[in-house]
């Protein structure tokens, strides 16, 4: 068995054991350096991180390939990838970019489909002078979306 099928059948396996925790990226360099990035339902823990860590690194021999691991939680700058993220994410703003242009909106719905995000902007008013607030409501395919980040507001 190749050692990149060694590490995913591994971490496949400890995340059986952590149901809410899923997989965003597994990236194995030439040098062996094994990046693992994780998100999951409730957040990542410091302890998930170690405990998915410790079922890869005690499972592999260094004397057959020396490796190096890391395993890390998705950062808050980490663009959404995965339905899941998504679907985690309703109620919060993101930062949607898609072809056509970026919204900077709130995450109203996530289905298995497309997301809807709701904002709100100031407008020339259709009869007679001044602005008047409108309320802007969209649904955007996944396939649409280049990239989408949440947004931290203070």
């Amino acid at each position: 068995m190749g050692f990149r099928k060694k590490v995913e059948e591994l971490l496949i396996q400890s995340l059986v054991e952590h149901p809410d925790l899923f997989l965003i990226d597994l990236v194995i360099t030439d040098s062996y350096k094994i990046i693992v990035t994780l998100d999951g339902d409730n957040g990542v823990q410091l302890q998930d991180c170690v405990s998915v860590s410790r079922v890869i690194e005690n499972n592999l021999d260094r004397e057959e390939q020396d490796f190096s691991l890391e395993v890390a939680s998705a950062g808050i700058s980490s663009p959404l990838k995965l339905v899941r993220q998504y679907k985690k994410n309703v109620g919060r703003t993101l930062k949607v970019k898609t072809k056509e242009q970026v919204i900077e909106a709130h995450l109203l719905d996530a289905s298995d489909e497309n997301i809807t995000l709701e904002w709100s902007s100031r407008e020339p008013k259709k009869i007679g002078k001044g602005k008047e607030t409108v309320l802007h409501n969209v649904n955007i395919p996944y396939g649409e979306i280049v990239e989408a980040f949440v947004t931290i507001t203070f």
